[in-house]
């Protein structure tokens, strides 16, 4: 199940990025825009910046949520714009990346197990290029 906080005006597919949950898992969405992103990243992280997507997994208990999932409204509407493709398409990547993060994937220190997995989701759902695939060219 996922608990959507949106806060902008962009309409969400929740069923569509509820059928990549585990069954009985639960994750928090919230949609926000650059500025509110840019705040999030900075009380977080301590990076000044804004970013697209961001991840904060809890600790893996049975019956918790998985943690929460940011996503970059105004980011995912550029990106889509720029590569051609529908929003709702560039917001589902950003869910599928940030939903590896809250499962515990780290593509920053993995052997590619967190690209695999990406792009076994990306291709069941028909999606383009993966957050990781772009960040490597």
């Amino acid at each position: 199940m996922i608990t959507l906080n949106n806060q902008t005006g962009i309409c969400i597919n929740i069923s569509m990025l509820e059928s990549l949950l585990e069954k009985r898992r639960e994750v928090e969405l919230v949609i926000v825009n650059s500025s509110t992103m840019h705040k999030i990243n900075l009380e977080q992280r301590g990076v000044n910046k804004t970013t697209d997507v961001l991840s904060f997994p809890l600790k893996d208990f049975a019956n918790t949520p998985l943690g929460s999932i940011v996503i970059n409204s105004d980011l995912a509407t550029i990106k889509a714009k720029e590569l051609k493709h529908t929003l709702k398409d560039e917001i589902t990547l950003m869910f599928i990346h940030g939903l590896l993060h809250v499962r515990g994937f780290d593509h920053e220190c993995d052997n590619g197990e967190m690209r695999r997995e990406e792009e076994r989701l990306i291709n069941r759902l028909g999606l383009p290029k993966s957050l990781i695939t772009r960040m490597e060219n």
